[in-house]
């Protein structure tokens, strides 16, 4: 039970990853400002979060199991929480699916749009009155830089990244070592599940400033978890029926290969997420977009740069399938130069 003056914030999808790092930075915090409700949907799982949190399991840190699938499992959880006050809400709970579209099912797709969109509405659904009635609240929201630009690139120029090199890569063949791509191509549900979110979020905020009540949409680009790491392995193993050879093989052989290079070059890991997200709780005035790696700004600049999207769609088009070995030349050369002694996180907002 939280104590006087301390803000309750119930984080969804705890298990590992990002929702783990973040609930146990704040039910750590040295002030002991917050009364973490650390959320699964299978508890039998908590043994890396409990792990972590260390003593504060108990105090600062309680555990709660929560199907963001399920409306009676949400309705359950809330109303096990004193006079089901939620001061903060994190949608953290989310899945991927990655691959050609031919040969994933709409079930499948369905079942994205049930975890990451309908699950975060039916969370925000049951937290919201309350949060309008006390005129107090933050709903923070899991996001993806997938869920502003289906494909993101970035270039790097003396040392200043910016958006001219990636529009300019295609004048002169001397420019190329001043570019890589970060494609997110073959993501094409998952993006379209974060689109979905931002897009309501986005009118939903509108509509509850008038209430007090916050909403922060969190927008990392690649992050080093768990989740990443073993999807990437078990679709490079898999089999793709309904999709053309060129296609399974545009996937393996160069998607695929790029993804890895970009994750370990440029991937943030899950506490950087968790920083950032503590950063936003305790501004004085929340900003709604939070992009936590500015490397990526560029990638909403070009989208926004020409409104016909021509500008984007055909740059991220040749740079991952006319350019793609010179890329991962680029990347190679990138991960040596971002090695753990010498990278440079950034972490916004600042």
């Amino acid at each position: 039970m939280a104590s006087d003056g301390q803000k309750v914030v119930l984080i969804t999808g705890c298990s590992s990853g990002i929702g783990l790092r973040v609930a146990v930075l704040l039910a750590k915090d040295d002030r002991k400002r917050y009364h973490v409700i650390a959320t699964m949907r299978d508890t039998k799982r908590k043994d890396k979060l409990l792990e972590a949190a260390g003593d504060t399991y108990g105090k600062t840190l309680t555990l709660q199991t929560l199907d963001v699938c399920s409306e009676e499992s949400v309705k359950q959880c809330i109303n096990s929480i004193k006079d089901r006050r939620v001061d903060i809400l994190i949608n953290n709970a989310g899945i991927g699916l990655l691959g050609p579209v031919e040969s994933i099912s709409i079930e499948e797709m369905k079942k994205v749009f049930e975890t990451n969109f309908f699950g975060m509405v039916r969370m925000i659904k049951e937290v919201m009155p309350d949060m309008k009635m006390r005129r107090s609240g933050h709903i923070i929201v899991m996001s993806s830089v997938m869920g502003l630009q289906g494909t993101g690139c970035v270039g790097l120029d003396g040392g200043r990244w910016k958006l001219g090199v990636a529009i300019s890569v295609f004048k002169s063949k001397a420019d190329w070592v001043t570019f890589f791509i970060a494609g997110v191509v073959f993501n094409d549900v998952y993006t379209a599940s974060k689109f979905a979110m931002e897009g309501f979020c986005e009118s939903l905020a509108v509509q509850l400033l008038k209430f007090n009540v916050n909403v922060s949409m969190i927008e990392p680009g690649p992050v080093h978890t768990e989740f990443e790491v073993k999807m990437m392995q078990d679709v490079a193993k898999m089999e793709y029926p309904g999709a053309d050879a060129d296609t399974v093989r545009y996937f393996k052989d160069v998607y695929l290969p790029s993804s890895l290079d970009i994750f370990e070059a440029m991937g943030q890991s899950p506490e950087d997420i968790a920083r950032c997200i503590k950063k936003v709780i305790e501004a004085r005035r929340p900003r709604f977009r939070n992009l936590t790696n500015s490397l990526y700004t560029p990638i909403v600049a070009m989208k926004y740069a020409d409104e016909t999207g021509g500008l984007s769609v055909h740059t991220f088009y040749n740079l991952l399938f006319n350019f793609g070995p010179l890329m991962h030349i680029t990347m190679n050369i990138l991960k040596c130069l971002t090695c753990s002694c010498l990278r440079r996180r950034t972490i916004s907002p600042n």
